[in-house]
């Protein structure tokens, strides 16, 4: 294979591997593809490292068709897979019938999009599914879980599913956005655009914009990558008391 990654690339990527133990010998990973530069990004990587990391894995490439255009053409990423030479295969669904009648569209079709993944690999027997979220992404559902639903929480770089048997990797953890827009030129494609009626007007992009507004963007995010680490110092308040609690306490102040 003629194709290959730069250092920084390669690094970065090696380094999430060897972190949090993503990739085995004998795996067998399903790549989730959507045709955005970031799922794009992930396929050309591992099919490149597939090549040139001493480790033996299996590859293949599966776009989940979530229904939003009925005459949805996947050509361009099949041939993208094809050049690379990895195996590639549409799933149709109806999840775009179920996301439209929900609260949380992007949270109900994720856990969908995840379930359809799962099935295929349990029939298929692939123990691994790779998805290419960044560093951004990772910063930025942090910060969303805290301000969206009170919670310190954001995505593990590999968590495993334990009704399905399958973990979930995500080697670009270590890779800002930018340079993975940067990598389209590098890996010579140019993303296809979205159906989803939702995109780019959703809580991420609002969290997005909040970041990028701060005249000190670059120590805020690494400031939020510090707090998502375990082992660093929390100072919390103490768990919220039952309201029996609180009333027999505030009581207990009048005797």
């Amino acid at each position: 294979m003629k194709w290959s990654l730069p250092k920084h690339y390669n690094r970065r990527i090696a380094r999430a591997i060897a972190e949090f133990d993503l990739i085995d010998d004998g795996d067998r990973i399903l790549v989730g593809f959507s045709g955005g530069k970031d799922s794009a990004f992930l396929v050309y990587s591992l099919a490149v490292l597939q090549e040139h990391l001493s480790l033996d894995f299996d590859l293949r490439v599966l776009t989940v068709d979530l229904g939003f255009d009925e005459e949805a053409d996947y050509t361009k990423l099949e041939q993208f897979c094809n050049k690379l030479e990895v195996e590639y295969e549409v799933k149709e669904t109806e999840i775009a019938r179920s996301v439209r009648q929900a609260n949380q569209p992007c949270a109900k079709c994720s856990y969908f999009r995840k379930g359809v993944m799962t099935n295929y690999c349990q029939d298929n027997d692939f123990n691994k599914i790779a998805f290419g979220h960044h560093y951004d992404d990772a910063v930025e559902t942090f910060l969303m879980s805290i301000l969206y639903s009170g919670q310190i929480k954001t995505f593990r770089p590999n968590t495993y599913l334990s009704e399905s048997e399958v973990n979930v990797i995500r080697p670009l953890v270590y890779l800002r956005e930018k340079e993975i827009v940067t990598a389209q030129n590098i890996m010579e494609y140019e993303a296809v655009e979205s159906p989803c009626p939702y995109d780019g007007d959703t809580k991420r992009e609002e969290i997005k914009e909040l970041i990028q507004s701060f005249a000190d963007k670059k120590q805020v995010f690494y400031n939020l990558v510090a707090a998502m680490r375990e082992g660093n110092e929390i100072e919390l308040w103490p768990e919220e008391l039952s309201r029996e609690e609180l009333k027999d306490e505030v009581n207990n102040l009048w005797q």
